[in-house]
């Protein structure tokens, strides 16, 4: 009588072979796992016109941080500027921007996304017209054709306030609202009379401009005390020299740029932005010379707005 097995039908176990296949099987799976690379971490440095400064820095600055920062993504966003900067890196939509500082709300509480990574140089505000023209005075813009500054700009607003203060607001001007090199491009053609922007010297827009054709910047000194009394400190006279655009010198009103962060970005990641963005000035200098101008002593007043807490802790390291 034969013996047959005790073994149930389609049940069998499991050999050594097959035991250690199954290990080096899930091994190799754990393994793959925590071997996946991150994700990049993207930083968008909100900016302004390719033809200014904003944005030259921004380039410089992205191409620093892709090259020494590992797993960083930095990139540049074209804007109208300022006052969109502020409004892309509150919401999220960018990372880092810059924005003259009369741009920023009177109180923190209005925007407690932002917060300051550096104060970097400061703005001039340029009233620009043809050479041979009729505009010499803030007061000859009455009546005329003027382009105050692209929609959501710095330059809008210092503009604005400027005619304010000098009496020209309402209808007395007539205003276009253009970019820089929509303002170069009409003025040149004959579309505005004269055409306001803010920024670092030399501004590349204004500067091709006195290359090609008569240009006038007209001189704006008288306007800084009365645009201090009503609108704060935040403002300053400064000179932009012949040796600048060839033209005759002038003194303007001006006041700070700021790069800002978005408040809950990582602390670790800011302070490494931070001695970037100071270890490598003599190469965001040769980006544009604006940019040779900051210093950890000058970059460390940022008020209203409070310095992100990693770009705070690079400066108590540094002891600038």
């Amino acid at each position: 009588m034969s013996r047959t097995s005790s073994r149930r039908p389609g049940r069998h176990r499991a050999g050594p072979a097959a035991l250690l296949t199954v290990l080096l099987t899930a091994t190799l799976a754990a393994a793959g796992c925590r071997d996946a690379p991150t994700a990049p971490t993207t930083i968008r440095i909100a900016t302004g016109s390719p033809t200014a400064v904003y944005y030259a820095f921004g380039q410089s600055l992205a191409a620093i941080l892709n090259r020494e920062l590992p797993n960083v993504r930095a990139s540049v966003v074209i804007t109208a500027a300022s006052a969109e900067n502020v409004q892309l890196v509150g919401s999220g939509a960018a990372e880092l921007g810059f924005t003259q500082a009369d741009v920023l709300p009177a109180s923190t509480a209005e925007s407690p996304a932002v917060e300051a990574i550096a104060r970097v140089y400061d703005d001039q505000l340029h009233l620009v017209t043809t050479g041979g023209g009729p505009v010499r005075t803030v007061a000859d813009l009455r009546g005329r054709r003027v382009s105050v500054g692209a929609s959501g700009s710095g330059t809008e607003i210092t503009a604005t306030r400027l005619l304010e203060v000098a009496r020209l607001g309402g209808d007395e001007v007539r205003r276009e609202r253009l970019g820089l090199d929509d303002s170069v491009a009409a003025l040149r053609s004959g579309r505005i009379d004269a055409f306001f922007f803010s920024g670092g010297l030399p501004v590349r827009g204004i500067e091709e401009l006195a290359w090609r054709s008569a240009t006038r910047v007209v001189d704006l000194s008288e306007w800084t005390e009365p645009l201090r009394s009503r609108y704060g400190q935040v403002y300053v006279s400064r000179d932009i020299p012949r040796s600048v655009y060839g033209v005759d010198a002038v003194t303007t009103v001006a006041n700070p740029n700021y790069l800002i962060v978005r408040a809950n970005l990582p602390e670790r990641l800011v302070r490494e932005v931070t001695r970037l963005l100071m270890e490598r000035r003599a190469e965001l200098a040769a980006a544009h010379p604006a940019a040779g101008r900051m210093s950890p002593r000058s970059a460390i007043v940022t008020a209203p707005l409070p310095l992100h807490p990693g770009a705070a802790a690079w400066y108590r390291a540094a002891k600038p």
